[in-house]
């Protein structure tokens, strides 16, 4: 493992000074991060508009369960359409085509006439979504210096759940206002388009990945954009270090299809694609997607249910903010067992309290209180750490489609999620849907602990040589 001095940055490399660099680091960030937004207010948005959307747009139940995870589909899609994309013209080339995306879609879906229109354009914003997932935490990797690279790729994960958060507050906001007015769910999702606006116009000043400059041999423009980023002895000392690397993969490249056929990188691809599936196995989605049914459904009034499932969403935020401070002080594999113990125990405490209080306010009480509990240790642990690990495990040749498979893989689990849960409720109830989703717990606990590598500490280029040799 590297060893770090005071400063924390990795043996061999100048420590990562405070200078104008470190703001134009920050806000290189935060426009990037806009992607995240739009990622979590398109995602989460349905939850409140479905029912206006439904009346308007007379939705059968089969219909709604299209609407809602049709997105989810484009998103799959996305995430290998995206990551392809992003490996052949640039990871800020891609990020800006994405927020033309989010805008097509996002008029597109305000002013469809019919749910077949609303479907095909939901499709679109989910092509967006998805290219978003796979691009945008590369894009902060290859920018950040290592020693902050959990951070600021963790801060993407933020933005998803305030962008979720947002959606939940400006559903809540409108619909205690003109819930009774049919179209209100066009303004609902009219809202996207000014992060989609500000994702575009902010991302035409930013530069591009250095590490993807270099892998297209443009070693003076990767420099050029170091030294926007880093102090200038930094800057020259990360440079030799990815010229290095670059050099000895086309000296070693044989091209995509064999790439993935090597067996080391199998392996990690098999292992970024468990991840996926086993995020969105803790069922997290099924509550960003229908808390205010679930809510209903524990005995919450249909009113009370709306503003209780803010929680949700405020809950999400403060649990990643949580976790944004301590991701870079405790190892990834300890934080993500600890995320699976916690969220276990909790879809356990729902089951248990959906299966033995008897039904009232107390039971429905208490669902909430161990439903907003494990949202919160799901997005402090699991949620970011996912991202963060996907960005940090792959080589940089293929990175980007090794990261478009495993969140290609992400999204249909995400997908059958959010198309399994109403009726599974339905079928089983809340106490039995909630203990499946505990067996899933304790099998991803199984795969963690055998599988999973430790990433902290370690730089992109010295996780890549330790893999290749561990899974030669």
């Amino acid at each position: 493992m590297t060893t770090h001095g005071a400063t924390g940055a990795p043996a061999g490399l100048p420590p990562d000074t405070r200078g104008p660099h470190s703001s134009r680091l920050g806000l290189i960030t935060v426009v990037a991060t806009f992607g995240g937004l739009l990622f979590g207010y398109d995602t989460g948005v349905i939850n409140g508009a479905l029912e206006p959307m439904s009346r308007d747009l007379g939705l059968t139940p089969l219909t709604e369960g299209f609407v809602v995870s049709i997105l989810i589909f484009g998103a799959a899609v996305g995430a290998i359409v995206g990551g392809s994309l992003s490996d052949r013209h640039g990871r800020r080339h891609n990020i800006l085509l994405l927020a033309l995306v989010f805008m097509v879609g996002t008029v597109g879906c305000v002013l469809a006439p019919s749910w077949q229109v609303l479907a095909v354009f939901r499709f679109v914003l989910g092509l967006a979504v998805g290219g978003a997932s796979a691009t945008v935490p590369v894009y902060l990797a290859e920018i950040a210096p290592v020693e902050r690279r959990g951070g600021l790729v963790t801060r993407n994960e933020v933005m998803i759940v305030s962008g979720q958060f947002a959606a939940f507050v400006v559903n809540a906001a409108i619909y205690s206002v003109w819930g009774e007015v049919d179209a209100i769910w066009r303004v609902m999702l009219l809202v996207a388009l000014l992060p989609a606006i500000v994702l575009f116009v902010g991302m035409l000043r930013m530069p591009e990945s250095p590490r993807w400059l270099v892998s297209r041999g443009r070693e003076e423009e990767a420099l050029a954009v170091l030294r926007q980023v880093r102090s200038d002895e930094r800057a020259r000392a990360e440079m030799a270090e990815v010229h290095r690397l670059a050099d000895e993969e086309r000296a070693s490249r044989t091209g995509g299809a064999t790439d993935l056929g090597v067996r080391w990188i199998r392996r990690l691809i098999l292992i970024g694609a468990g991840l996926g599936i086993f995020q969105q196995a803790t069922g997290i989605n099924s509550i960003m997607y229908y808390g205010t049914q679930l809510l209903g459904d524990a005995g919450f009034s249909a009113n009370a249910a709306v503003v209780a499932n803010t929680l949700n969403g405020l809950f999400s935020v403060l649990g990643v903010t949580v976790g944004l401070l301590l991701i870079n002080r405790i190892d990834r594999r300890t934080m993500l067992l600890g995320g699976f113990v916690l969220t276990t125990t909790f879809h356990l405490l729902v089951g248990l309290s959906a299966l033995l209080l008897p039904d009232g306010t107390a039971k429905a009480w208490f669902i909430l209180v161990f439903v907003v509990l494990f949202v919160f240790s799901m997005q402090g642990t699991i949620g970011p750490l996912v991202w963060l690990i996907l960005s940090e495990i792959f080589p940089l040749k293929v990175r980007s489609l090794a990261i478009g498979i495993s969140v290609f893989v992400l999204w249909i689990a995400n997908a059958l999620v959010a198309l399994l849960f109403p009726p599974m409720v339905a079928a089983i109830g809340i106490a039995s849907s909630f203990f499946v989703f505990v067996a899933l717990g304790l099998a991803a606990l199984v795969f963690v602990y055998r599988v999973v590598p430790e990433t902290r500490g370690r730089s992109l280029e010295q996780l890549e040589a330790e893999f290749r040799t561990r899974y030669a």
